[in-house]
């Protein structure tokens, strides 16, 4: 069973740090939610795990059991079992969509897939989504609605099968049946032994999907580390028990923090309907 280990993680962008200081594990068949508001270091942390040039780690490490990935490139980590679904995926013009994920396939596999098991494994695996085939044969991710690009992260996901997934934002710019569908595919994957780290402003994906654990993330530091029950009361209550219980000042506040549910969007109301 692989263990993603995190150790006294400092990182900086641009000089300035984001982290200060943050450690925790995650081990396959565990599903955690990672919860902060906005602004605090969530979307930050999974790009300095994943190797984002852009993201300097000034101090600590990062292991996947007893592999030191800290000074390995991107592309090394996702050889090593690492995946990261992107909060906004980039259009790439003129590289076609099953050209690219046949590449990453390749890229992290130990033998060169056949075209006839790619194209079957494509085939079943955009039934399992719901999405048309012919998305594969179009410019990665170019003209894609919000959606769209979303479902193609996850179709990555699904080829490349990683030992442990960070899925920033996933369900966003999804319907209610779209997250279904996504959330159907992260839990028969957990089922199999993958590992999750979710960022999500929805309640109702963690409800789909019933995360093992939840981490709250505030000034760039870890402040919370316990069972799913956090993830209802930050939805219920927002974020202002952390100032009154724990004595901790909330550094950016982009509204009254006891308005404010996961992530910084109000979802009760979304819950409700």
């Amino acid at each position: 069973m692989a263990t993603l280990k995190i150790n006294d993680l400092h990182v900086q962008v641009e000089g300035k740090e984001i982290l200060k200081g943050v450690s925790f594990s995650i081990s396959e068949g565990e599903t955690v939610a990672l919860l902060g508001p906005n602004g605090h270091g969530k979307s930050t942390l999974f790009n300095a795990i994943m190797g984002h040039p852009r993201y300097k780690i000034t101090q600590g490490s990062i292991y996947l059991d007893d592999l030191d990935l800290t000074n390995l490139s991107t592309d090394e980590r996702a050889r090593a079992g690492l995946f990261l679904g992107l909060q906004n995926p980039a259009e790439v013009p003129g590289v076609i969509n099953s050209d690219f994920l046949r590449a990453a396939v390749n890229a992290t596999s130990e033998e060169r897939i056949s075209t006839y098991k790619f194209y079957k494994l494509l085939d079943n695996a955009t039934k399992e989504l719901k999405m048309p085939f012919d998305l594969a044969t179009r410019s990665l991710n170019e003209g894609f609605s919000g959606g769209e690009k979303k479902r193609n992260e996850i179709l990555q996901l699904m080829l490349l099968n990683p030992k442990i997934a960070m899925l920033d934002e996933i369900d966003s710019g999804l319907d209610v049946d779209a997250i279904q569908t996504v959330a159907d595919v992260i839990n028969k994957l957990e089922a199999q032994g993958k590992g999750f780290l979710v960022i999500s402003h929805y309640a109702r994906l963690f409800d789909l999907i019933k995360p093992t654990r939840a981490i709250v993330i505030v000034n760039g530091k870890i402040v919370l580390d316990g069972d799913p029950s956090l993830i209802k009361r930050i939805d219920q209550t927002g974020y202002e028990f952390i100032k009154t219980e724990l004595g901790i000042s909330i550094e950016k506040e982009e509204s009254k923090m006891n308005e404010v549910s996961i992530g910084s969007c109000a979802v009760r109301e979304s819950i409700k309907k």
